[in-house]
C-alpha cells in the first residue's frame, strides 16, 4: 500500500530572493521615512533664512513652508505604510500563497510607475524650473529656494532611492515570473499526511433459527 508524499516541495531560490528583496525594500522605506522627517526641521530653517532675502511677504513664506511640511509628512507616511505591505507580501511568498504572488505583481507595477514619476519630477525641476507670471515672481523665487534648503546629499539620495526602488520592483516581478516560481506556486502541497481509509468492517447477519420442516400432506381419503 503506497502513501502520498506529504513533505512540501523545496522552495525555489528565485522565490527566496524575491522575498528577501521585498524585505530589504521594506526596511529601506522605514529608513527613508525616518530620515525624511529628521531633515525637515533643518530644511525649514534654511528655507526661512534664505527667503528673508527675497521680495516675498511673510504670508507667502508661511504658505510655502506649509506646503513643504505637508509634502514631507505625506511622503514619510506613504513610505512608512508601504513597509508593512512589502513585509506582508514577502511572508506570503515564503508561505507559497499564489495570491501574494499576484498582489506582488500589482504592487510592483504601481511601485515601478511611482519610481519613474519621481525621477521624472526631479529631473524636470532641475532642467526646467517653474515659471510663473510677473505678479507671482516672489512665489517663483521661494519655490526655487526649496531645493537648495535641503542638505546637499538629499537630492542625490532621493534620486538614487527612486531608481533603486524601480529596479527592485522590476527584479521582484521578473523573479516571480520564472518557470521555477510558477511551478512551485502552482503545485498543490498538502499540509498534513493523508492516511488511507480503513476497509469497511464486515457486519455478520443476526442469527436466525432454522424454520420447521413443512407438514406432510394429508393422506387421500
Amino acid at each position: 500500500m503506497s502513501y502520498p508524499e506529504s513533505a512540501p516541495a523545496r522552495r525555489p531560490a528565485v522565490v527566496l530572493l524575491a522575498a528577501c528583496a521585498l524585505l530589504v525594500m521594506a526596511v529601506a522605506a522605514l529608513a527613508y521615512a525616518v530620515v525624511d522627517l529628521a531633515v525637515l526641521g533643518g530644511t525649514v530653517d534654511a528655507f526661512r533664512a534664505a527667503a528673508r532675502e527675497t521680495s516675498a511677504s511673510p504670508e507667502q513664506i508661511a504658505d510655502v513652508v506649509t506646503v513643504l511640511r505637508a509634502s514631507v509628512v505625506l511622503s514619510a507616511v506613504v513610505a512608512a505604510l508601504s513597509a508593512p505591505v512589502l513585509a506582508g507580501l514577502a511572508l506570503g511568498l515564503l508561505a507559497g500563497r499564489n495570491g501574494a504572488r499576484v498582489a506582488t505583481w500589482v504592487v510592483s507595477g504601481l511601485g515601478l510607475l511611482a519610481g519613474c514619476c519621481s525621477v521624472a519630477v526631479l529631473i524636470g525641476e532641475r532642467a526646467a524650473p517653474l515659471q510663473l507670471g510677473s505678479g507671482e515672481q516672489a512665489v517663483a523665487e521661494l519655490l526655487g529656494l526649496v531645493g537648495d534648503a535641503y542638505p546637499s546629499w538629499w537630492i542625490p539620495l532621493n534620486a538614487g532611492l527612486s531608481v533603486a526602488q524601480g529596479l527592485g520592483y522590476l527584479v521582484v516581478a521578473t523573479l516571480l515570473a520564472l518557470p521555477a516560481a510558477s511551478a512551485w506556486f502552482g503545485r498543490h502541497r498538502s499540509t498534513a499526511p493523508t492516511m488511507p481509509s480503513a476497509p469497511q468492517a464486515f457486519t455478520p447477519a443476526p442469527y436466525q433459527p432454522p424454520s420447521a420442516p413443512p407438514a406432510p400432506p394429508y393422506p387421500p381419503r
